[in-house]
């Protein structure tokens, strides 16, 4: 929690939490939509489904030497960024059914490692393409 040696912080934060605490709402929205997805989707491409206890975890807010606002705090981080990792796996796994092949090297560009993890194809090789992809 560096926002406790950060010096005046509640001053600050009055600023900063309602626009952070908005998030929840495109967070919430973007969730059910996703879910319907993967629930609607997944079945039908034959694709196996994503746990979603995996990627979520709100557990921190049981610590009793939390403040009531901390354990908020780590509830709303909790969800937000397990989420996030959660889509990102569904997202993965899409990619993978419809585009299994790697982004060109770019040494600007952060590697995503679901395409090595998942044995996309080389970027411009056609003959791995090919071997990956018989039935193109």
């Amino acid at each position: 929690m560096k926002y406790l040696q950060n010096k005046n912080y509640a001053l600050k934060h009055i600023f900063v939490i309602p626009i952070v605490s908005t998030l929840i709402i495109p967070l919430v929205i973007m969730d059910i939509w996703i879910e319907i997805y993967h629930r609607l989707c997944f079945p039908l491409c034959k694709l196996q489904y994503v746990e979603r206890g995996k990627y979520i975890k709100i557990d921190r807010f049981k610590l009793k030497y939390l403040t009531f606002f901390q354990k908020m705090y780590c509830i709303y981080c909790g969800y937000g960024n397990g989420v996030i990792a959660y889509w990102r796996e569904i997202a993965a796994r899409t990619e993978e059914y419809w585009c299994g092949i790697k982004h060109q090297k770019d040494l600007n560009f952060i590697p995503q490692e679901h395409q090595e993890k998942m044995n996309f194809a080389e970027y411009g090789d056609e003959s791995d393409f090919k071997k990956k992809y018989p039935n193109v």
